[in-house]
């Protein structure tokens, strides 16, 4: 994995994969390597979460869906 590689948001990973954005981010919720970049805590306003997927991890989490074994 390098800085330099694409990464995805779950909706143009969504877009490629037929899948909506909320199952995506299921999907990779716990996935090492994904990043997240939270804002800060609003008083009354939730705080919200940037997803972006790496090219390879979201390469190795569609083998790992298909039973493909590295």
């Amino acid at each position: 994995m390098t800085a330099l590689e694409k990464h995805y948001t779950p909706q143009e990973l969504g877009k490629l994969w037929g899948f909506s954005p909320e199952t995506i981010r299921n999907i990779f919720e716990s996935t090492p390597g994904v990043l997240r970049v939270a804002g800060p805590r609003r008083r009354f306003k939730r705080a919200y979460v940037s997803v972006r997927i790496p090219e390879s991890v979201a390469n190795k989490r569609h083998a790992e869906l298909h039973g493909v074994r590295p």
